[in-house]
């Protein structure tokens, strides 16, 4: 818990005195498989530095922003260092050899567009970066997937931090049950999609 309150206090910190710039380095930083979770850091940006709908966007677009930006960091790292390297060195980041091969598995299965279904997917949407680029993903898809799956993510934290006020930090607490709406809605959406596949195929 001591960890914990410890980094809550330093990512309090960060934001409130870099403001945009704090954030864009503190999302980057989410991205590119470091253990900054965006669930504070979003709703900290929507409570303590926005006052309007247009705060939120320019936030919201901000974050997106830096999760291409540390997306692409990892997609790097996962094609220069393959396999081995990730395994090797990813429990230095509190990556576990489960997460990733849970990514792996899940780019496996449904290819391109695992990069967008792994945004909305807890433990996954951080590194799934790490296999799109073992797998050598086009970079335009790459792009475009993170970034139509990330802006809706951080929109949505900031929108509640803005909403929730002093009481934004609680959004972290009930993330878990938030995670398995997502999940459920995530694989509806999978099962309707590949449904439609296959009748278009026929």
């Amino acid at each position: 818990m001591a960890l914990v309150g410890l980094l809550m206090n330093w990512l309090i910190g960060v934001v409130r005195r870099l403001s945009r710039i704090g954030v864009l380095i503190l999302m980057i930083m989410e991205s590119a498989c470091l253990p900054i979770p965006s669930e504070i850091v979003m709703p900290l940006a929507g409570f303590a530095l926005c006052n309007s709908m247009h705060d939120i966007l320019i936030y919201s677009l901000i974050g997106t922003i830096a999760n291409l930006i540390g997306s692409w960091i990892a997609y790097l790292v996962g094609m220069l260092g393959g396999r081995p390297v990730l395994f090797k060195y990813g429990k230095y980041v509190l990556l576990t050899k489960k997460e990733l091969i849970r990514a792996e598995t899940l780019f496996k299965r449904y290819g391109d567009i695992t990069v967008l279904i792994g945004r909305m997917l807890p433990a996954i949407r951080t590194v799934i970066s790490l296999p799109a680029g073992i797998f050598l993903l086009n970079p335009v898809r790459f792009t475009l997937y993170t970034f139509i799956g990330s802006l809706p993510w951080n929109f949505f934290l900031t929108y509640l931090g803005y909403e929730l006020g002093e009481n934004w930090y609680i959004i972290e607490e009930y993330m878990k049950y938030l995670d398995i709406a997502v999940i459920i809605g995530t694989a509806i959406l999978i099962v309707y999609v590949l449904r439609r596949i296959r009748e278009n195929g026929r």
